[in-house]
């Protein structure tokens, strides 16, 4: 495997960065791979601009900042603006519908795809749609098992919200295999 290299972005509040923590967590864990996760995020608690890097790989990592990703996933439009242009040629760039309209040519694959929309048909419930984007960039690219993110929610989820975020987790594997190539 070579270094898989992912930057997360959104607003605050849209749980951008635990999803990415739960990845790399998921990865180290369960999967037996090195992971670094680094975070920055504006002053607001809420709305302002969360980014978060996420390194992956079978070997050594020695940087823990993403400079061109091989994944950008953008869920608001000030994210999209702000870093669609460092999606590493051929790389793979996953917008939301509902929040991001791409508007600019990247030598990227776009994934256009209709999380929030779909979270909100199938559970009613906004504060998944961060576990609906973390099953579809796994159904896409296959970095870990949905089995190894689940142990990881089951450690940081209370008992109460684990079977909607079951539900999530699955609602996005499923749209990641609909927007599979």
């Amino acid at each position: 495997m070579e270094k898989f290299r992912m930057v997360f972005s959104g607003s605050g509040g849209q749980g951008v960065i635990t999803a990415s923590i739960i990845l790399a967590e998921a990865a180290v864990l369960y999967e037996k791979l090195n992971a670094v996760q680094s975070q920055s995020y504006s002053a607001e608690a809420r709305g302002g601009a969360t980014r978060s890097d996420v390194v992956i790989s079978d070997s050594a990592i020695h940087y823990p900042k993403v400079i061109q990703p091989n994944m950008l996933i953008c869920l608001t439009q000030e994210a999209y603006n702000a870093y669609y242009s460092i999606i590493r040629p051929g790389g793979l760039l996953i917008t939301d519908t509902r929040y991001v309209k791409t508007e600019r040519k990247v030598d990227a694959r776009q994934k256009e795809i209709p999380m929030y929309e779909t979270v909100m048909e199938k559970i009613g419930k906004p504060i998944v749609f961060n576990i609906c984007m973390l099953g579809a960039l796994i159904s896409l690219n296959a970095l870990v098992k949905a089995e190894s993110i689940m142990k990881v929610l089951e450690t940081r989820i209370l008992p109460d919200f684990l079977d909607i975020n079951r539900q999530a987790l699955d609602v996005g594997l499923e749209l990641g295999k609909q927007f599979k190539d």
